[in-house]
């Protein structure tokens, strides 16, 4: 079996705590609602990200308090940035919010209640409204011509397998696995590798293993074109919008380097060692012409990341105070 160093096992498990939390977070529909607040919301200064922590927690069987989980009418939201509030309040990726610097840097914990009725549909406008009455929020949007990626079919066309039926998610967890919150499923983890397995009705079974050459290995037996261009986004500099017009389910397999992982990780706030101990981190891929192993993988799946530029609405934060008004 492949043994890492110490400093890229941690930054695997930290990296893989960021893919699992991403489950959970609920996603919205465009419809329109009538406006709606937290019938009660408390609001407290969250602890800076530890990764050690958050090993030891998945090693536990715990999930760390990261992320949005909705159970009901009840809404725990765990260190998230009032930059990641304000991307999941106006339902945009990070790159279509301007902010200042401080706001990425603290985080808060909030727990809410959703009015009888409400659902996770209503959750971004009512966090909206929270942002306006506790944090004083002002803000405006425009349009601009944004870089993206286009994720589009090769020459030669689409290299994919169709998903197999769905797995069935066991009503209680196996040995030492992790059930994660919103319907997520169940994750089991390897402390000693640094793999894990995901089981959700939704996405089918995730995988992530260690190659030998020191690589994560990722495979999602069930996602859509529109779910793969939103695994992506965080791997690559510019958002990724799906244009390959294929429709269904897919299994998708990506081949990542520790290098891109750990600067994702360093990019959510993360404070990951870099490779060897050393100081400082790459950045995250940012070459369309193949030399990343991002691009590289997706080329295998017979598609591509095609620069171009596009019209994009961005929600500029004009004010935001620091603290919140007393619970």
């Amino acid at each position: 079996m492949f043994r890492s160093s110490g400093a890229a096992t941690r930054g695997v498990k930290i990296l893989l705590a960021a893919f699992i939390l991403t489950a959970p977070v609920a996603a919205y529909s465009q419809a329109a609602s009538n406006k709606l607040t937290f019938e009660v919301a408390t609001i407290k200064p969250a602890p800076d990200l530890n990764p050690v922590a958050m090993a030891m927690a998945l090693q536990q069987g715990k999930l760390p308090h990261i992320g949005m989980n909705i159970q009901g009418t009840r809404v725990d939201i765990g260190s998230m940035t009032l930059t990641d509030l304000v991307v999941a309040a106006f339902k945009v990726k990070p790159s279509q919010v301007t902010a200042p610097d401080w706001m990425k840097g603290t985080r808060f914990d909030i727990l809410a209640k959703m009015p009888d009725g409400a659902t996770k549909d209503d959750v971004p406008q009512m966090l909206q409204a929270l942002l306006t009455e506790r944090f004083g929020m002002k803000t405006h949007k425009e349009t601009r011509e944004d870089n993206v990626y286009a994720l589009l079919v090769a020459k030669g066309g689409p290299k994919l397998k169709e998903s197999p039926p769905d797995p069935e998610v066991p009503a209680e967890p196996a040995a030492g696995a992790i059930t994660l919150p919103n319907g997520g499923g169940q994750v089991k983890v390897d402390p000693r590798s640094g793999g894990a397995t995901i089981t959700s009705g939704e996405r089918g079974t995730t995988k992530m293993a260690m190659t030998p050459d020191g690589r994560m290995h990722l495979e999602v037996s069930k996602v859509t074109m529109e779910q793969f261009a939103q695994t992506l986004n965080p791997l690559v500099d510019h958002p990724v919008f799906d244009m390959t017009e294929l429709k269904g389910n897919f299994q998708v397999a990506l081949d990542l380097s520790m290098e891109t992982m750990l600067s994702v990780a360093r990019a959510q706030g993360i404070n990951v060692p870099a490779l060897g101990g050393a100081p400082g981190g790459a950045a995250v891929a940012s070459d369309p012409s193949g030399a990343s192993s991002i691009f590289q993988s997706v080329e295998q799946l017979g598609l591509r990341l095609e620069p171009r530029k596009m019209p994009l609405e961005h929600v500029i934060v004009d004010q935001m105070e620091k603290t919140p008004t007393e619970n």
